[in-house]
């Protein structure tokens, strides 16, 4: 199985090599770096971002940049599948950045509203 996995492989890359205006760029290279998402969060607000710059931007660590590179690559994941995870990490990374934020910048609120809280109970 690995033998046949592979010689379709090197079938399938030496024929993409030979018409390719670039040779070194893979065919599912390309198709992250022409698949756009629109993003509304973060650095990339209002803008389309390709799937290849989103996987190489500070949201995604090196090692799952590295793990979604080689499932797309292996057939595992599709080139949606792809652009889905990649856009929900970053939301989620820029949502938990915000709420990082609002806590760190609230505490004190939160502490003088519970603390009046407290004392309008005693009172009653």
């Amino acid at each position: 199985l690995t033998a046949v996995k592979t010689s379709n492989k090197d079938t399938v890359s030496a024929a993409g090599e030979k018409d390719a205006d670039s040779p070194k760029e893979e065919p599912r290279e390309t198709a992250l770096k022409t698949t756009a998402v629109h993003m509304e969060v973060g650095e990339f607000r209002g803008h389309k971002v390709s799937v290849w710059d989103l996987l190489h931007s500070k949201y995604i660590p090196e090692e799952n940049r590295k793990e979604l590179l080689e499932l797309y690559q292996g057939g595992v994941l599709t080139l949606d599948q792809v652009k889905t995870v990649v856009s929900t990490i970053v939301t989620k990374a820029e949502a938990a950045r915000a709420e990082q934020l609002a806590n760190a910048s609230s505490p004190r609120a939160e502490s003088t509203v519970a603390e009046a809280e407290h004392t309008h109970l005693q009172e009653d």
